[in-house]
């Protein structure tokens, strides 16, 4: 029996016995993701949603961490859990829009692309087993192909579909690739600029220099082995040129990712282990349902034990590295207009501010407070009517987008009414008992939630007033919040 069959079987197709169930909590399921990406990137409408509405590029491990999460939910053994985060993924993806390049129109709801990417993610699937030296027989390759044709079934039903059969699949990528994929700036980004100009991880966000020659290292080799996995077709049109020694590199990393699963426990290759690891703000999201006095999962306590360590590995390089320059207290009151601009209003890292900034700033809300249909809609809303103020006010030149420059120049007119009504939506879902006061209970329930992080503290209450200033503060820019920065502004 494979690895990936190890879970055995279950009626539902996308069940806690089914294959992708397992997969998707495997550190090893990052090789699949990754490649998955530049081939989803090469199609014309998922590469024009990408490059002007995606965060990836500005904020990698902030999408990363996304998209763990609702891949886990889309394959949660409670098939309600599954319902709600297809039905929210739908809502998000309907709001992308736009044009490309060329001027064709893209659609991040469109059904044929909403296909291509399912199919990107089982043939990359079947590709990390291969590479892996791991068989999957006829049998095995059956199951796991409808498990992912339940998966577009759950997330696109009214719309795409992947070729009933195997056989008419692969005569289906083939001719996706060879027809319909281009040469995206998407693919580009990904591979030229990703992984060279990666920010550090949580982690490792106060060791820059620790992380660069790290990442001098690693960014070349991961794009590389991206590379020489790509069909050779695309590889032609893209003008990937295949590096000697590199095909030796690729099945290496992705044999020693399945000979890991197999020497180490398991607790230490799976991937919530590893996020976590990455990134302490991910914990809460996995860990926040056990019950209280219940013994700790395996993985936390393997994760606990990794954390020691990395204390103890922290301590050593602190003796042995310099420590970053200590901000003063001024510092860490305000930020400068154009820190500001750059950290947190330009999501997307295209150096100016337009609707689609905004608007994932309102998906990331929507993602991590779970808003229903109509705190979602209201949140949209106020989120457009904010970018229509923003234009009639700092849009000087009438170019559809604002600049660092502009923004500076006349910051104070960001607090209107719209971004009020921005910070009303937030206090809403927050005041859970409708007595018009966020206690203490509630505010660490939102912090916690939202922005993965403990405000700490014991009875402090605040008025829907105090709420929206502290709210008004921070998005104007005046006043410096280590909580909403670790929404908003942390990679």
């Amino acid at each position: 029996m494979s690895d990936a069959t190890a879970a055995g079987t279950d009626a539902d197709p996308l069940g806690p016995g089914s294959m992708l169930h397992q997969l998707t909590r495997q550190t090893r399921w990052g090789l699949v993701a990754t490649r998955a990406i530049v081939l989803e990137a090469a199609h014309p409408q998922i590469g024009a949603a990408l490059i002007t509405n995606s965060t990836f590029v500005a904020h990698p491990w902030r999408r990363l961490r996304n998209t763990v999460l609702s891949a886990q939910r889309m394959v949660d053994p409670d098939a309600r859990v599954r319902q709600r985060e297809a039905a929210r993924l739908n809502r998000l993806h309907a709001r992308i829009t736009g044009t490309d390049a060329e001027g064709r129109p893209f659609n991040a709801a469109d059904s044929e692309a909403r296909a291509w990417v399912v199919a990107t993610l089982f043939e990359s699937t079947v590709t990390m087993c291969r590479l892996s030296g791991e068989s999957l027989d006829g049998p095995t390759l059956d199951r796991l192909y409808a498990e992912f044709q339940s998966f577009l079934a759950l997330m696109d039903p009214y719309g795409g579909k992947l070729p009933p059969t195997l056989r008419e699949f692969w005569r289906y990528y083939a001719s996706v690739v060879e027809e319909r994929l281009e040469n995206t700036e998407a693919v580009h980004v990904i591979l030229d600029r990703l992984f060279a100009q990666v920010p550090a991880p949580p982690l490792l966000r106060d060791r820059p220099a620790v992380w660069a020659a790290g990442r001098a290292l690693a960014g070349p080799a991961a794009t590389a082995i991206v590379v020489a996995s790509l069909p050779e077709p695309l590889r032609a049109r893209l003008g990937l040129a295949e590096v000697p020694g590199t095909r030796t590199l690729m099945h290496a990393a992705y044999l020693s990712t399945r000979l890991a699963t197999r020497v180490l426990p398991e607790a230490w290759t799976r991937l919530d282990t590893v996020m976590t690891m990455l990134d302490p703000a991910y914990a809460p999201q996995r860990t926040g349902d056990v019950p209280a006095g219940a013994p700790a999962p395996e993985g936390l306590r393997a994760l606990d034990g990794l954390r020691r360590g990395v204390s103890k590995a922290g301590a050593l390089l602190r003796l042995l590295t310099p420590d970053p320059e200590t901000p003063t207290a001024g510092d860490a009151a305000t930020r400068s207009a154009a820190r500001f601009f750059s950290e947190v209003l330009d999501q997307t890292g295209d150096g100016h501010l337009d609707w689609p900034d905004l608007a994932a700033m309102a998906r990331e809300i929507a993602t991590r407070l779970d808003l229903d249909v109509q705190d979602e809609d209201r949140l949209f809303a106020a989120f457009a009517d904010w970018w229509r103020e923003l234009q009639k006010e700092l849009d000087t030149d009438g170019d559809g987008r604002i600049t660092g420059h502009e923004y500076a120049a006349a910051a104070a007119a960001m607090a209107g009414s719209a971004l009020i009504r921005i910070a009303e939506v937030l206090f809403d879902v927050t005041d859970t008992d409708d007595d018009q006061v966020i206690d203490a209970r509630e505010y660490r329930a939102l912090f916690r939630t939202a922005f993965d992080h403990d405000p700490g503290g014991g009875g402090e209450q605040l008025t829907r007033g105090e709420f929206v200033r502290r709210f008004l503060g921070f998005m104007a820019g005046r006043r410096h919040s280590g909580v909403y920065d670790q929404m908003f502004a942390q990679s």
